[in-house]
């Protein structure tokens, strides 16, 4: 069986986060979305609202599960038996990032591959940190993301 995992904080989990994964789906046997703790990160929606969220919009797709994790993915990966991590390129900036952590992930973890997908023209200009910016200031988001978020809490 191959199994991917495609890692990411997904804070949130966009429109290309999505294209990604059903486009991966075509690719592999088992997808799990695997949504890691980044330490040099401080979440903007918390990390269960999210699971709930991204299991809401694979709920018909039995392929497809998701988990939450601590500490490095490539041996994340290995735990749940992924010899696969599936990522998302949106442009050239994206490459160099991901090629260096795949390389260090391959290091970790020797068995697993990394199989980069190039986001769809109409996706590469979403990030997960402008969805945020537009969120945090009343924008309405509803284009970028596969599911409505909540109002964002300016008491925070």
């Amino acid at each position: 069986m191959k199994t991917a995992l495609f890692p990411g904080s997904f804070d949130p989990f966009t429109n290309g986060h999505l294209d990604v994964v059903r486009r991966g789906v075509g690719l592999f046997d088992k997808i799990i979305i695997a949504i890691g703790t980044n330490t040099s990160k401080t979440r903007y929606l918390p990390v269960e609202q999210m699971v709930g969220l991204i299991e809401e919009v694979f709920r018909d797709e039995p392929r497809v599960s998701v988990q939450t994790y601590k500490g490095l993915t490539a041996d994340f990966a290995r735990q749940v038996g992924a010899n696969f991590l599936l990522r998302g390129l949106r442009n050239t900036t994206d490459f160099e990032y991901e090629n260096t952590i795949a390389q260090a992930n391959r290091h970790v973890n020797p068995a697993l591959e990394t199989v980069f997908l190039i986001t769809a023209p109409a996706l590469a200009a979403i990030s997960s940190t402008i969805i945020r910016e537009i969120h945090r200031f009343g924008g309405n988001v509803d284009d970028f993301v596969p599911f409505a978020l909540p109002p964002y809490d300016t008491t925070s």
